[in-house]
């Protein structure tokens, strides 16, 4: 986070009037990240009593988009309107890949060039960067893309923060993250007065740090509170490109094999080895929709020997071939 930077660059635009914010919006995006961004904005001008934001919504092509929700929104301003603002967000959400072309990358590389804080929202991260806007930055995206994005881009320095802040770069993981980075802004710009009184405006009793997690603890993903099965659980999760063995979790968390197994029949209904690998498939099965990453290079990733293990071992879990995991459900019958 660079706190001076980017207070600097926004009150000296708030200096000169209504701050002017861009939205661009990509097919499938997501609907709560981008209501969690803009309606902060009209709150803070009811709550200000005064019009201290503006707003320009627009799509690369002109034309309506559907969010991933299935409900379209027809922009109203043409995307040349988005030179005119001061910050611009990029909001995406899933199948960014499919919907990355030259176009909206020419796009977003000339609203920086006009000087705009260039921002993302959810996987619109990974539309800057493909245009070449990230490289050598802190940035961050939805937890689900972290592994893919570091993967596919390996000059980003990929966090797990909410929301990062890198010099005019400003890029969050979305969903109601997106809220909390706009508290952040509207109190850098205007005071953490007015922040908390939008905060309370939205019911929001505490506005989260950058650094608060972006999934939930593990007692609460898995329902279970036994800390020597929590401890193996994040030890899996942290090791699963060089998976550990079993001898070596229940080292770790001083247990015996046995005594580890009856832990993982009693609250999982599984054994330690196939949760194990349940992890790391699901790894690769974001992996596969992610990124162009070759199964190979896949399968090394997810801490399989060979591609042909981790296809046998991909196909016995969902059904399918990784290769097939790649093809559009309209296309497999073909």
């Amino acid at each position: 986070m660079q706190d001076e930077r980017i207070r600097n660059l926004l009150q000296s635009s708030v200096g000169a009037g209504t701050l002017k914010v861009g939205f661009l919006l990509v097919e499938n995006f997501s609907m709560l990240a981008f209501a969690s961004a803009i309606e902060p904005l009209r709150a803070a001008n009811r709550m200000a009593e005064t019009q201290l934001f503006d707003w320009v919504v627009a799509a690369a092509a002109g034309e309506a988009v559907r969010a991933s929700n299935g409900i379209t929104v027809m922009p109203e301003d043409a995307p040349e309107a988005l030179a005119q603002c001061r910050l611009v967000f990029v909001c995406s959400g899933l199948d960014v890949q499919k919907y990355t072309d030259k176009s909206l990358l020419n796009l977003v590389r000339r609203l920086d060039r006009s000087g705009a804080i260039t921002g993302a929202i959810c996987t619109g991260t990974y539309i800057m960067a493909a245009a070449g806007l990230l490289d050598n930055r802190s940035c961050t995206i939805h937890w689900e893309n972290i592994d893919g994005l570091a993967e596919e881009f390996p000059l980003l320095e990929v966090t797990s923060e909410l929301f990062e802040i890198d010099d005019t770069r400003i890029t969050c993981s979305g969903g109601t993250a997106a809220l909390d980075m706009m508290l952040y802004l509207i109190g850098q710009a205007h005071g953490q007065l007015l922040a908390a009184k939008v905060s309370e405006q939205f019911i929001h009793d505490r506005i989260r740090d950058p650094s608060d997690r972006q999934r939930m603890e593990l007692r609460s993903r898995l329902g279970v509170s036994h800390p020597k099965l929590l401890a193996v659980v994040g030890h899996m999760e942290s090791h699963l490109e060089e998976p550990l063995s079993q001898t070596q979790l229940a080292s770790m968390a001083g247990l015996s094999t046995r005594q580890l197994e009856r832990l993982f029949r009693k609250y999982l209904r599984t054994t330690p080895t196939r949760y194990y690998l349940n992890l790391r498939l699901a790894r690769a099965r974001h992996l596969l929709r992610q990124t162009s990453m070759s199964i190979l290079s896949i399968a090394l990733a997810c801490g399989f020997v060979s591609a042909s293990h981790f296809s046998k071992c991909y196909r016995e879990t969902y059904g399918r071939t990784p290769r097939a995991e790649r093809i559009p459900d309209d296309l497999e019958s073909v």
